[in-house]
């Protein structure tokens, strides 16, 4: 049960959901004209660094084919 928890699959999971929130989040900010760029560019560097991982962890769980 514990592998389950930990699994690289459960991750993947989990950076989806995280990846999906931030856009959510950004679109919403964005909706709302706010002037915090600041925030709006640390947002968006971080769902960067989310899709970043998520190809990498997919990379790893489905190795492409070699040609």
């Amino acid at each position: 049960m514990d592998d389950n928890l930990h699994s690289p699959q459960r991750r993947l999971i989990e950076l989806r959901i995280e990846h999906a929130d931030l856009d959510s989040l950004i679109d919403r900010v964005a909706g709302e004209h706010s002037d915090d760029e600041l925030a709006m560019r640390r947002l968006k560097k971080r769902r960067l660094a989310l899709r970043d991982q998520i190809a990498k962890l997919e990379t790893q769980l489905d190795p492409p084919e070699p040609a």
